[in-house]
């Protein structure tokens, strides 16, 4: 990859170059600490004095410079204020558009001066970051928690932005005003008469995004957002950052996230009569592991070919999707009048391959506006809640039985029949709508940042640098090349293996994916023998199993909008991960049944606590995950997003194999003996954390 300095000194903007942090000398100025502390000739006192002090300099050169543009802004507007005036007296077409567009210019202007402030800020998180990773200090603590409330800090006076608050009030109003006098003829109503009805102009929603990325770091958009793990970069241009309109097409977008409720729905609609199936069809119940497994098990495969198709088309590949899902559910529903359970596996199994999440991660990152990208990745996560939900819920109210030219629907054949219709409409509906995004030719390209940097543009700028021990876990892609080479070419390139990315994993990234895939093992547990357990210790009824695991699945959204708003505001993200596996732990631990009468407040009890804390766990880890991979894994088939993606389904495959060959030790041990590995899991997982954290920090 491009050294971080050289990269972005080719994103400030050239007039303004000698008003922005110098990174290459703070950089330099590191390394000769460093050099001089093991010389013995420096001490840490006067390292941590001298550096704090050439950063307030830096922060101090690139305020004052910044309220000097904000004066320089508000003189025009002032300006521009009193031709506003004139042209309110006597109102003229061609001078109210000219108006509009010096208006504009102001604004175009101020965009500029936020993507100033956000390259500064991404530099100081990086020298930040590098200091503490060189020395091991904990300098970022410190200097952010001494200058964050000083009443005299210029961190404060960059990050509260009320100048920029108040230019944007200012352009808005006034743009407001001429649009209402040029489309109403003289009804100058004010924008504070209309809050409802915000302006609509593409350089006031550009500035509203810029200032949500220096703002908006911890509320639950955000959060959501990152359980889909979708790339972003953390340095935009300046003002052209977003994707071409040409390439973005709602109702595409609509269908990528339809494809993604209806592939969750897919999944968990059989789980709570999988048992009973597999008996129906003289297997033992325990057999209901291979059936669901039997999905996750082919996901791991298409995930490869769909994330490489993906590199050429979307329509194509969701149109493959939707025919093998057809397919699947006609072969899982009529495995039943042929009294076959190979045929209900090889259903299960084309199922799998059709599963186009990363066609669907893929459409979002690369043709979704920056604007609005946050949104339509906490919609993909939404959709897969949603239908995690519905589907054992809708398998619940399929409880009939009829015969139509002697094809058996009944409580077991249902969901497949039904989500046969469902795809076949979604094909046609596809068919009709979907629009294949315009892609340029792209020669000798240079990858976007990965997800691994994109907390500063999607979490914003604010949250890294003010609560810093969130960031100190990144491993820092800014390697120790001079900033006046460039690494070598290859080192550029996105991995073309999957061998090749797991060679980019760092340590902490390992064990960010063992987390993951210890959460997703312990969920798979919990789901797929809830029906089996709950039948031999409760005699639930299908009914009662599917009312159960919808109830898990609601909790997805309201527990990540405590977290996203609330909890994430009040504790470091390395804080909340530990806690989480803990809280799973426990959850492990109450399920085992030991002594005393296994009874339904305990399972019910300890299995909410292991699935709710799994998905807070989910969501915290991804978060960090998405800042620790190495920017090679932004792009390419082998991507960060693949990664993780097997992480999970190769979790799931085991604990789904691991449900069958409990089984033949017998339902009564099959609790106990798949929780074993869970906990095993959990404890590795919790220990390696402990061990990450302690020498990072």
């Amino acid at each position: 990859m491009v050294a971080f300095g050289k990269k972005l000194k080719e994103r400030q903007i050239q007039e303004w170059q000698r008003y922005y942090i110098n990174y290459k000398l703070m950089k330099k100025r590191v390394k000769q600490y460093a050099q001089q502390i093991q010389l013995g000739t420096l001490d840490r006192r006067h390292v941590l004095k001298d550096f704090s002090r050439m950063l307030d300099n830096q922060i101090e050169k690139t305020v004052l410079f910044l309220l000097e543009q904000q004066g320089l802004l508000a003189s025009r507007i002032a300006k521009l204020g009193e031709d506003h005036e004139v042209i309110q007296q006597e109102p003229h077409i061609s001078r109210i558009a000219e108006l509009r567009e010096a208006y504009r210019a102001v604004g175009q202007e101020l965009l500029k001066l936020l993507f100033f402030v956000e390259v500064n800020a991404v530099g100081l998180r990086k020298i930040l970051k590098k200091f503490d990773k060189r020395f091991g200090y904990k300098f970022t603590d410190y200097y952010v928690k001494t200058r964050a409330n000083h009443p005299y800090s210029q961190l404060q006076q960059v990050f509260k932005h009320v100048g920029f608050g108040a230019v944007v009030g200012a352009l808005s109003r006034n743009l407001h005003e001429l649009q209402e006098n040029q489309e109403s003829q003289g009804s100058f109503l004010s924008i504070y008469d209309q809050p409802t009805l915000p302006l609509q102009d593409p350089v006031i929603d550009s500035i509203r995004a810029a200032i949500d990325r220096l703002s908006n770091s911890t509320n639950f958009l955000n959060f959501l957002g990152q359980h889909a793990l979708i790339m972003h970069e953390e340095l935009p241009a300046p003002v052209d950052e977003h994707v071409d309109d040409q390439r973005y097409h709602f109702m595409s977008l609509f269908l990528n996230l339809a494809n993604t409720f209806l592939y969750m729905v897919n999944t968990y609609i059989i789980v709570p009569t999988a048992d009973d199936y597999s008996m129906s069809l003289g297997a033992a119940p325990t057999v209901c592991g291979i059936v669901i497994g039997a999905m996750a098990v082919a996901q791991v495969f298409s995930s490869v070919y769909f994330s490489a198709w993906s590199n050429k088309s979307y329509f194509r590949p969701l149109v493959f999707s939707s025919i093998v899902l057809f397919l699947g559910n006609v072969m899982y529903a009529l495995a039943y009048d042929l009294n076959s359970i190979w045929i209900l596996i090889i259903g299960r199994l084309l199922c799998g391959f059709g599963s186009a999440r990363a066609v669907n991660r893929r459409y979002i990152s690369d043709c979704v506006p920056l604007k609005i990208r946050m949104q339509a990745s906490a919609g993909f996560v939404s959709a897969s809640a949603l239908g995690m939900a519905c589907g054992p819920a809708l398998a619940g109210l399929l409880q009939t039985k009829f015969k139509i030219f002697n094809i058996t629907f009944n409580q077991d054949t249902l969901p497949g029949w039904v989500m046969t219709i469902a795809w076949l409409i979604y094909l046609v509906w596809l068919w009709i709508t979907f629009k294949e995004p315009y892609r340029e030719i792209e020669e000798n390209h240079v990858p976007h940042q990965s997800n691994a940097e994109n907390n500063a543009l999607e979490k914003g700028i604010k949250q890294p640098l003010l609560t810093s021990l969130k960031d100190k876990v990144d491993e820092d892609d800014d390697q120790d090349y001079d900033d006046s080479e460039e690494a070598p070419e290859d080192s550029r390139q996105p991995a073309n293996s999957i061998g090749a990315a797991y060679r980019l994993l760092t340590p902490s990234v390992k064990v960010q994916l063992l987390i993951y895939f210890m959460l997703k093992y312990a969920m798979e547990i919990l789901l797929s023998e809830s029906s089996v357990i709950t039948t031999y210790y409760f005699n639930w009824t299908t009914s009662t199993v599917s009312i159960f695991l919808a109830c898990l699945g609601l909790t997805v959204l309201p527990v990540n909008i405590i977290v996203g708003s609330y909890i994430s505001n009040m504790f470091e993200d390395r804080q909340i991960l530990l806690a989480s596996e803990v809280m799973v732990f426990v959850g492990i631990l109450f399920s085992f049944h030991v002594i005393f009468p296994y009874t339904e407040p305990q399972y019910i009890c300890s299995g909410l606590l292991m699935f709710v804390s799994a998905e807070v766990l989910e969501g915290v880890n991804l978060s960090l995950l998405s800042r620790v991979m190495s920017s090679r894994l932004s792009r390419g088939t082998y991507n960060g997003g693949l990664l993780s993606t097997e992480a999970g389904t190769l979790a799931r495959v085991i604990a789904d194999a691991t449900i069958t060959l409990a089984g033949y030790g017998g339902v009564s041990r099959l609790l106990n003996v798949t929780l074993f590995p869970s906990f095993f899991i959990c404890v590795a997982s919790i220990i390696a954390t402990c061990y990450t954290y302690n020498s990072l920090y």
